[in-house]
């Protein structure tokens, strides 16, 4: 083996084989199969070809909000997670161009007097969020009067948003919308509120490995993996980012 694949090896998947976090709190990137419990969806797919790349075995390891896959960094419970670009984030974990760039919505009672996302950032008006999530730590920065309100998840936040009737509910459109479509009491505000950049991570200092994914996701792209993963997956929303320079 040469140094080079050495290094990569020995970064990705220090104990030989590569342990995956998996977010199952974004339907839009995995979701677990009903029949085998297994995760499937653009990042199990990602992870799938990135292990066969590297000669290794994947192991997924689930979790069902990103803020814990983010918490679990602490612990170096995996080697390879799939999040979405943030500062706080970036503190930890260093990221790969984004792979998929999905939207930030919210919800609202369907008599809400809100009609834009420009309209929400009011005194008064209580957030409900998944804690940890990509649009929850933007949103952390971003509003200056609304109140977040944290659910250990975003599929929860949902839930809170509707038990505790709240003003609005924060999330990734997709699942948003479908919420929406089940719940003829709330609506989509229209227009999006962030661009989330959903991205494969590595924690911090390891550099070879991290300059390896970089590639690796560019190659996924180009290739049409991840368009066909998304196809696959039933999620034709979901873009496909555009490509990124590569050292």
């Amino acid at each position: 083996m040469d140094d080079r694949r050495s290094a990569d090896l020995n970064e990705l998947a220090p104990s030989g084989r590569i342990r995956v976090a998996i977010n199952y709190g974004n339907p839009v990137l995995a979701q677990k199969d009903p029949a085998s419990g297994a995760p499937r969806g653009v990042s199990a797919e990602l992870a799938q070809a990135l292990a066969e790349r590297l000669g290794v075995t994947p192991d997924f390891i689930a979790y069902d909000a990103a803020g814990k896959v983010f918490d679990a960094l602490a612990s170096g419970a995996w080697d390879v997670a799939f999040l979405a670009i943030d500062p706080v984030r970036a503190a930890g974990i260093d990221f790969s161009a984004p792979y998929v760039v999905i939207e930030g919505v919210y919800l609202v009672p369907a008599n809400s007097s809100i009609g834009a996302v420009d309209d929400l950032d009011r005194d008064g008006i209580r957030v409900a969020v998944g804690r940890g999530s990509a649009y929850d730590l933007y949103l952390t920065r971003a509003l200056k009067h609304a109140q977040l309100v944290r659910a250990p998840s975003s599929a929860e936040s949902l839930e809170l948003f509707l038990r505790d009737k709240l003003e609005a509910a924060a999330g990734v459109k997709q699942p948003v919308v479908g919420f929406a479509a089940a719940h003829p009491g709330t609506r989509v505000v229209p227009g999006r509120f962030m661009v989330i950049e959903q991205a494969m991570g590595i924690p911090k200092g390891r550099d070879a490995g991290l300059r390896y994914l970089r590639r690796f996701v560019e190659d996924m792209k180009a290739n049409g993996l991840v368009a066909a993963a998304l196809a696959r997956s039933n999620q034709p929303d979901a873009t496909v980012a555009p490509p990124a320079p590569v050292d």
